[in-house]
């Protein structure tokens, strides 16, 4: 008899609970060289420069400094690690596109995101972050396009859902459930998210629970 998974209930608890708990930086890395050893699940969390990225960070561990926010494209130079709870690794990947930098450094960082993404066996998805107001862009096209390659799972998360009246979001979402329809790492499920009302955070958090569940972690 196959046993049954838990329900919506059950994840929802079991996300807010594991969010509810410590969450630790434990390390930065700016090359390959330095990456830390593989011990836990990682989930990786990309997005455009100024997709809000940091403020879902924070949102989802309810603390307003675990990832930096800035005005600024591009604060974020390397891939940040942190501890949560013990249950799992969150890496904040570099922001994509545009960063107030020089061009040689966002090749580095470009560099960087793809190599990790080719070579983590620990790496269980990556959350693409994508700003719900313009949808899916070229830069990110290109993103999902090097995922599918290199086969690793993820998964479209919609940003900034609260500056969108109900219909326009449900459009959004359908249409980005259209562009992802035929990528073959893509996972079906998108998910619209607020940082500042916190609408999705819960249901993120729940994904997560279920990802960790299904890992075995």
């Amino acid at each position: 008899m196959t046993e049954m998974a838990p329900d919506t209930d059950h994840f929802l608890e079991t996300g807010r609970k594991i969010f509810a708990g410590e969450a630790d930086f434990m390390w930065a890395a700016n090359s390959l060289k330095n990456l830390p050893p593989q011990s836990k699940v990682e989930i990786a969390f990309a997005g455009r420069s100024n997709v809000g990225k940091s403020s879902l960070v924070n949102a989802l561990t309810g603390r307003n400094t675990l990832a930096r926010t800035s005005h600024t494209p591009g604060r974020t130079q390397q891939l940040n690690f942190f501890d949560i709870g013990g249950h799992f690794h969150l890496v904040d990947m570099p922001g994509y596109g545009y960063a107030a930098v020089e061009k040689e450094k966002v090749q580095a960082w470009t560099k960087l995101i793809h190599d990790y993404l080719r070579g983590r066996a620990s790496l269980a998805r990556v959350y693409v972050l994508i700003d719900s107001r313009h949808g899916i862009k070229p830069v990110d096209a290109a993103v999902l396009d090097g995922l599918d390659t290199a086969a690793v799972s993820y998964q479209i998360v919609l940003t900034k859902a609260d500056e969108l009246k109900k219909g326009e979001i449900e459009k959004c979402i359908a249409d980005t459930a259209q562009k992802i329809a035929k990528r073959p790492a893509a996972f079906p499920e998108i998910m619209p998210t607020s940082s500042r009302s916190g609408d999705g955070i819960p249901e993120l958090r729940a994904n997560i629970a279920r990802l960790l569940h299904e890992r075995g972690a």
